[in-house]
């Protein structure tokens, strides 16, 4: 690269090289350079709100320095100044958060003009400065990081944490566009700690805004015999933190989340307990997948989980009739890979309770023993019988109903 072009890493891959992480993306900021001279150098130009271009050899992001003025709501309410004097200090500033505002020249040297590597020895996410506030977005992105390195420490700045109350107070989170609140939530659901997520944003009153049903959890009271924690939101954190230590599938850890929604429409004078919930909740869960734009695969799973959850917890118990119900209302007989992410959202429901943490859950070794025993049953023999139509089909299931209802007189577990 011709010394003319000054060239900076910037963002992730400084910090988490400073914390110690393996670095997997670089992004490059270029100061004093204009979008015509970069595409002379065989630059590939991507961006469309600002010059973003692609290195012609490794691909990595080559953005031109640049600092936003806020005009309009939401996070896309920018004017952008991609001018060749734009400083690389200008260019960190407009940036998040501290530790996410450090930069790395040619030859090593780390540019911190904002206390980035003071707040990761402080283990502190701390906004750059007072235009934090002209983002929503950040709301959910400093949530994120919490979550990612809430193992490590980390926790939100008290004045960041007020800064967040603010945007959120100001009605700015209503003009994020749905794909993006999900792109933030589900990169949350992926990180170590995603409970930590929601607790950042209930505390700075964004979850009531973003996922009220969610929210709606908090204070509502559970039996204590089958909920030592009491309350359904720390519950559901429970199961959330179980769902990340079993799975890092965000399917699964999502389906978590919805898990118990119909437990906040439960009326109080039926409190502590909440009978029909798993029914009570699927409209509440539909409306979530609806308004967020979730994938298909998010919206299913986490329907099956809300409805038949009960009826896993109960699987060894179950007549052949009803386990064979239970693996058709889940698609599991055709698609038994999703069945096994049901059963790891049903394991950490059971899991997510006060003293519960490591209990074993037999369910899903039963379920799975009866999933592979009714889906040995063909058609073949029946065929050879002479069989077709409503009468082949009856044929199979009774043969998968004999199976199961064996399989639980027999005690296997």
């Amino acid at each position: 690269m011709p010394e003319t072009l000054r060239t900076y890493l910037v963002g992730g891959a400084v910090r988490d090289a400073l914390l110690g992480y393996p670095v997997h993306e670089r992004d490059w900021v270029v100061v004093g350079a204009t979008p015509e001279e970069m595409l002379r150098r065989g630059f590939q130009q991507v961006g469309k709100d600002f010059p973003v271009f692609l290195h012609p050899q490794t691909k990595d992001e080559y953005a031109l320095a640049r600092t936003e003025r806020k005009q309009g709501h939401g996070y896309s309410g920018f004017a952008v100044d991609c001018d060749p004097g734009v400083t690389l200090e200008e260019d960190l500033r407009r940036r998040d958060l501290t530790i996410n505002a450090m930069a790395q020249d040619r030859e090593d040297h780390i540019i911190d003009p904002y206390g980035g590597r003071q707040d990761l020895a402080d283990k502190l996410l701390r906004h750059v400065s007072e235009a934090f506030v002209e983002d929503p977005l950040r709301v959910l992105r400093t949530a994120r990081f919490a979550a990612r390195y809430a193992h490590l420490g980390f926790t939100v700045a008290d004045e960041t944490s007020a800064l967040m109350t603010e945007i959120v107070s100001r009605g700015e989170l209503e003009y994020l566009p749905a794909e993006r609140i999900w792109v933030e939530i589900e990169r949350a659901l992926g990180e170590r700690n995603p409970e930590v997520f929601i607790t950042v944003l209930r505390d700075c009153g964004a979850l009531r805004v973003l996922l009220p049903e969610v929210d709606a959890l908090f204070g509502v009271p559970q039996t204590t015999t089958h909920h030592p924690e009491i309350d359904t939101g720390v519950h559901t954190l429970m199961v959330l933190q179980q769902a990340a230590r079993l799975s890092p599938a965000t399917d699964v850890r999502f389906a978590a989340l919805l898990h118990d929604l119909g437990k906040g429409l439960t009326p109080e004078s039926a409190w502590p307990r909440h009978i029909g919930h798993e029914h009570r909740g699927l409209p509440l869960v539909r409306e979530v997948c609806k308004r967020l734009r979730t994938p298909n695969q998010h919206r299913d799973l986490a329907l099956h989980v809300c409805e038949y959850h009960l009826l896993a917890h109960r699987a060894l118990e179950l007549r052949g009739k009803t386990l064979l119900k239970l693996l058709n209302a889940t698609g599991a007989l055709r698609q038994p890979e999703r069945f096994h992410a049901f059963l790891l959202a049903c394991e950490a429901d059971a899991r997510g309770r006060a003293g519960k943490e490591e209990q074993g859950y037999p369910q899903a070794r039963y379920l799975q023993r009866a999933l592979t025993l009714a889906r040995s049953v063909t058609a073949t023999p029946f065929l050879a019988q002479g069989l077709s139509g409503k009468a082949l089909g009856q044929a199979i299931t009774a043969e998968q109903t004999h199976l199961l209802d064996a399989l639980r007189s027999s005690g296997e577990t």
